[in-house]
């Protein structure tokens, strides 16, 4: 269980790298509000980091 724990943190972390590289400031504040809602059950939270994430995607593609 803690091998999965540890797999599962570094996955996040080099996700979050990844979004703080290429979509800046705007895309590590998107990250933390969707993961700030996920955990919190709060739907308008983790929506609005959602939609700005999706918004950052589709400009860049």
């Amino acid at each position: 269980m803690p091998l999965i724990a540890i797999v599962v943190a570094a996955l996040a972390i080099g996700f979050e790298q990844l979004v703080q590289w290429k979509y800046g400031p705007m895309g590590i504040i998107a990250f933390v509000a969707l993961t700030v809602g996920i955990k919190a059950r709060n739907t308008v939270i983790s929506g609005i980091g959602a939609v700005i994430l999706v918004m950052l995607f589709a400009q860049s593609g």
